[in-house]
C-alpha cells in the first residue's frame, strides 16, 4: 500500500506563490508517475502536472508556463511551485501516485486565491 502526506495548502491573494509537497510512503519505486490533480466546486478533477517515465513533467494547460512541479527520488516526495496564482486556481488539490497495484489519492489540500 501506499499512504500519501500532503502539505503546504493555503489562501493567498493574486499574483502569489505557494509550494505544495507530497511525501509518499510504502511500496514506492522511482518510475511511479506521482503528481497534482485539483477539484474546483462543481467542476470536474483535472490534471494538473504528474511526472513520467520519459523524464519529463506534463502539465495540464490552464497552468502551464506558471507552475513547475519537481520531485526528489530520495525523499519519494513531489513539489508542485505555484507562481503567479489566479483566482480561477482556487480548488483542493490532490496528491496522486500510480503503481502496479493501482492509483493511490491523498485526502487533498486546499489552495485559495483571492482577487
Amino acid at each position: 500500500q501506499v499512504q500519501l502526506a500532503e502539505s503546504g495548502g493555503g489562501l493567498v491573494q493574486a499574483g502569489e506563490s505557494l509550494r505544495l509537497s507530497c511525501a509518499a510512503s510504502g511500496n514506492i519505486v522511482s518510475t511511479n508517475s506521482m503528481g497534482w490533480y485539483r477539484q474546483a466546486p462543481g467542476k470536474q478533477r483535472e490534471l494538473v502536472a504528474s511526472t513520467t517515465s520519459a523524464g519529463s513533467p506534463i502539465y495540464g494547460d490552464p497552468i502551464k508556463g506558471r507552475f513547475t512541479l519537481s520531485r526528489d527520488h530520495t525523499k519519494n516526495t513531489v513539489y508542485l511551485q505555484m507562481n503567479n496564482l489566479k483566482p480561477e486556481d482556487t480548488a483542493v488539490y490532490y496528491c496522486t501516485v500510480a503503481t502496479v497495484w493501482g492509483r493511490s489519492w491523498g485526502q487533498g489540500t486546499q489552495v485559495t486565491v483571492s482577487s
